[in-house]
């Protein structure tokens, strides 16, 4: 596979952010019929992070099973401390935003004369900056995501590749209503020009991370990569079900897990079946 088809397949994978952006200027949207999509796009990550972990612990194995100890050592400390690594640095980010948060706010729903200020000098509300801080923690996993897409595309695992970059891409389409969720509460719909933004901000890294990804090809660099994507991944699907038990019933959320599961696992059936 060539460079520009590598880079390519990153784009578009990144580039699928801007279909859920436009809801920020819609504000009669039902919360179930959100929730339905953030729990469909759990059930593909589900698959994913099933499949990218099978793909990046079977080195480790093979190095367990050709009782080669010290590559073993090697490839299980590159693969937790990529797990480590995509996980908690999100975790952290978290843990971070949500104490700007806290000190932005005197109370419940009361802007602090600090953030007021702020607000009115780049001319962001509170929701606004809200938002800047999540399209910034979704480009921080996307950029791993991307890193895993251009790895295995330069080491020739095509299958794996295009079931990374339609997963992620399914996914990133309804990573825009997470981005713009706190705006529906804004008195003004945000401007096109600020949803770009927040669409370049979270959406690049994925083009940006297969760009870096696929200029090396390591079977070591590959488990760091796909371990890294692993763990934000898991990080992401714990973020979307809080989000699903909050705006929706048990029986939305298990049937947007079943379709998203069942569309992982019936694209990685087509690609098989086409010897990709």
């Amino acid at each position: 596979m060539s460079t520009g088809h590598i880079l390519l397949l990153g784009a578009v994978a990144g580039l699928t952010i801007f279909i859920g952006l436009p809801m920020g200027r819609l504000h009669d949207v039902g919360q179930g019929f959100k929730a339905f999509l953030s729990a469909t796009a759990t059930g593909i990550l589900i698959f994913l992070f099933w499949d990218v972990l099978t793909d990046a612990i079977k080195p480790v194995e093979d190095a367990l099973h050709a009782s080669n100890w010290g590559r073993f050592s090697w490839l299980s400390a590159l693969a937790f401390g990529g797990f480590a690594l995509g996980l908690l640095s999100l975790v952290y980010y978290d843990s971070w935003m949500k104490a700007r948060r806290r000190k932005s706010f005197l109370g419940p729903g009361a802007a602090s004369a600090t953030e007021l200020e702020r607000s009115h000098f780049v001319g962001l509300t509170p929701a606004r900056w809200l938002a800047l801080f999540i399209a910034t923690g979704i480009g921080l996993h996307n950029f791993s995501e991307g890193l895993a897409i251009g790895q295995s595309a330069a080491l020739g695992k095509l299958s794996l590749a295009y079931v990374l970059v339609i997963g992620f891409g399914l996914h990133n389409a309804t990573e825009g209503f997470g981005i713009v969720a706190p705006l529906t509460g804004d008195s003004e719909p945000p401007s096109w020009r600020f949803l770009g933004l927040m669409g370049v901000i979270a959406g690049f890294p994925t083009f940006f991370g297969t760009l870096v990804g696929q200029a090396w090809t390591s079977t070591a660099i590959s488990v760091f990569f796909l371990t890294l994507a692993a763990g934000s991944i898991l990080y992401v699907v714990m973020e979307l079900l809080n989000v699903c038990r909050l705006f929706s019933s048990k029986t939305v959320t298990a049937w947007g897990l079943l379709l998203g599961l069942t569309l992982g696992f019936a694209t990685n059936f087509v690609l098989v079946a086409a010897g990709v």
